[in-house]
């Protein structure tokens, strides 16, 4: 896939990554955020850093760091994997507020899958089959 301006020198928005990694190998964490510079390639965006989260509380200095550059001029989101890693679903939920709060936009690779199959009517739905017995003529 051709980028968009046709390998012309534009700055696409500014875009942070933000990787929450506990207990994760080093090729994971290179792993996760060549994915985040891919994603970015891809979607021309200007990946201007990664903020890595190794702990578990609410307040780390990683998620402060992320909210200060967030407050920069032209700055225009935060792209992350997954919404876990944000952390914890209610750290996650407050995280993400705090992110739209800056005036700026959470950008997931992979987007939060439903948690009911009538949530998205683009699921597709699988049905049972029978299985039916075929008996001898004679029985």
């Amino acid at each position: 896939m051709e980028p968009l301006t046709e390998h012309r020198q534009v700055s696409g928005p500014v875009v942070y990554g933000f990787l929450r990694l506990v207990r994760v190998p080093a090729a994971r964490q290179a792993a996760l955020t060549a994915s985040l510079a891919e994603y970015c390639r891809s979607h021309e965006f200007q990946l201007s850093g990664v903020f890595t989260d190794r702990g578990t509380e609410a307040g780390s200095a990683a998620f402060t760091g992320l909210l200060d550059v967030l407050a920069l001029p032209d700055v225009y989101g935060v792209v992350a994997p997954a919404l876990s890693h944000l952390g914890p679903k209610a750290i996650a939920a407050e995280r993400g507020r705090r992110i739209e709060a800056a005036g700026s936009r959470l950008l997931l690779i992979r987007r939060p899958t439903p948690t009911h199959p009538s949530d998205s009517r683009s699921a597709p739905v699988r049905r049972r089959r029978g299985t039916t017995r075929v008996r001898d003529a004679e029985s």
